[in-house]
């Protein structure tokens, strides 16, 4: 509800002066004269009180009322927003992923610069479904092995009823996709040795071959699934060793936390050249998500930790990087890039500043975090009424239209494309903003991203400056998510090793997704290609840009 301006705090102090009554005569004496002045200044004195009194209660009940009227205001917004995040379905494509983490985690919903409400989007899926209908049957992998149940007609059958033999003139095929369950099975390493008969020389055998982890019973291809159905399939240990059980294995949580965090070491080296490709970048994306470690030192085993996510390298080389910290403070992103330059993008999170501060990087601030708040605020407005969060939703989609089309385009393209169309919007939309912020409650839902829109507006525009930046910082939260889905299975780490552990691993599966492979198999190649490798060469040929997702599979598939 408006607050009237009539009852705002700063109405004017206007006070009526009490009146004076002169005497009916004049006093005779010089005692009588003083007698009456005193009487006549408690009267004063005591009207003034009265008067003060009267202006102050009223001033009161005024600020009173205002602030109640601000106070309902917000719990209306509250409720309506509560309500929606409990039955309502989100249209903003990331806004739903505030409800997992701090910044965005919706994990799906329509295109980020749809200006319809949500009303009109499912109503408009809903009839594009009832008109397109049933979809043809997507065709089953060719990759797939193959494997032939031939049903013949009888042979008696193939007598024709002028008694020739039917010969073949065709087939039908039809394909079903099947799954054989886990199979486990051991692998036995077997050496002959040799000896002389004479006993003249040291008996001879052939030397093992190197393993990601040398000590232990476990196989590479165990590792790798160990590895993908944890860090890509967010299946916490302990069902994992309960589908073991299944199979006759019994192998506790314990030790298979312990091959995780082994096997994360061995993946080192990985982790650190896809560093030096990442810091090649001219942009990088970076966000933070929480994390629980029970025991890490110094710090309540309730109290949250970070695991902080970038995305960038260079064209062809996508990187995506996790490193757990406990501090969410301006010296981590400063650790993290140290020496480089380039365009930075992030949310409106100040901690990044310090290192934007010691030179060379460009700040960039996400525009889809400043359409949220205005989302938000398109909530908490009464059902079914238009508001000023409507205008500025439809600002941002007119801008995320320009960026669709310009999917495809060269740099060049799309750089021309921001400044001939984009400005003029930013343009409209700054001159809305100027005029809207004085006249709205910033206490507010719609005040607080209107607000959040004017402190980082030289930051969120920065965009139309050069054709390979990015608008919103949507390419990282991306990445965020599969350690969120992974976190709601697991819950927490146990130590801080095992928070190293996830992120070194969560950072090379994430980055073979990105490179086009599927993560069992890379993972199944480098950790038995890995231990080999003697060089720094042979460890950068098993990064995810040097192998090819069909040798890959190929070598699977056999």
């Amino acid at each position: 509800m408006p607050i009237p301006s009539a009852q705002r705090a700063n109405t004017p102090f206007k006070l009526k002066l009490p009146a004076i009554n002169a005497p009916a005569a004049l006093p005779a004496t010089q005692d009588e004269l003083q007698a009456l002045l005193q009487a006549e200044r408690a009267r004063m004195a005591a009207q003034f009180e009265q008067e003060i009194a009267r202006h102050l209660s009223t001033e009161f009940d005024q600020r009173v009322a205002t602030e109640v009227a601000r106070q309902v205001q917000r719990l209306l917004e509250e409720a309506r927003l509560a309500r929606h995040r409990m039955f309502g379905a989100s249209s903003e494509t990331h806004l739903g992923q505030g409800l997992l983490f701090n910044e965005a985690e919706a994990l799906a919903a329509p295109d980020l610069g749809e200006d319809a409400d949500e009303q009109d989007d499912t109503e408009n899926g809903a009839a594009r479904m009832r008109s397109s209908g049933r979809g043809k049957r997507r065709a089953l992998p060719p990759q797939l092995p193959r494997v032939d149940i031939v049903i013949d007609v009888p042979q008696e059958q193939r007598l024709c009823a002028c008694g020739k033999h039917m010969v073949k003139i065709g087939e039908e095929v039809s394909e079903q996709l099947n799954i054989i369950p886990m199979q486990v099975q051991v692998l036995r390493t077997v050496r002959p040795r040799y000896a002389c008969p004479g006993k003249d020389a040291a008996p001879v055998i052939a030397p093992m071959p190197p393993a990601a982890l040398p000590r232990s019973n476990f196989s590479a291809g165990f590792l790798a699934m160990l590895l993908t159905v944890k860090y890509v399939d967010g299946l916490p240990l302990n069902r994992f060793a309960r589908v073991l059980e299944r199979s006759g294995v019994d192998i506790p949580r314990q030790t298979l936390a312990r091959c995780a965090i082994n096997a994360a070491k061995a993946l080192q080296p990985l982790h650190n050249l896809a560093r030096d490709v990442l810091l090649d970048s001219p942009v990088i994306h970076m966000d933070e998500t929480t994390v629980q470690v029970l025991k890490e030192p110094d710090k309540d085993p309730t109290s949250q930790s970070y695991m902080w996510v970038q995305r960038g390298g260079p064209p062809g080389k996508p990187v995506i990087l996790y490193d757990y910290d406990p501090s969410r403070s301006g010296q981590v992103p400063l650790r993290l890039l140290e020496g480089w330059r380039g365009y930075l993008m992030t949310d409106g999170y100040d901690g990044y500043n310090l290192a934007v501060r010691e030179g060379g990087i460009e700040h960039l601030i996400c525009a889809a975090h400043a359409r949220r708040k205005f989302v938000e605020a398109k909530r908490a407005q009464p059902k079914g009424k238009r508001g000023r969060a409507d205008q500025a939703i439809e600002f941002f989609a007119r801008l995320y239209r320009i960026e669709r089309e310009m999917t495809d385009a060269t740099d060049e393209q799309r750089l021309r494309a921001r400044q001939e169309r984009s400005l003029p919007v930013l343009a409209a939309l700054r001159e809305w903003l100027d005029a809207t912020l004085p006249v709205v409650a910033p206490k507010t839902t719609l005040g607080e991203a209107l607000a959040y829109l004017s402190k980082y507006w030289s930051r969120l525009v920065r965009y139309t400056e050069r054709g390979d930046l990015p608008v919103d910082n949507n390419a990282v939260e991306n990445c965020i998510r599969p350690f969120v889905v992974g976190r709601k299975g697991w819950l927490f780490s146990d130590t801080p090793a095992g928070a190293h552990a996830s992120a070194v691993i969560y950072s090379l599966v994430e980055t073979a997704k990105a490179n086009g492979l599927e993560p069992y198999t890379w993972l199944k190649r480098v950790l038995t290609c890995l231990p080999a490798a003697k060089t720094v060469e042979e460890v950068e040929a098993l990064l995810p840009w040097n192998l090819h997702a069909h040798d890959l599979a190929t070598e699977l598939a056999i």
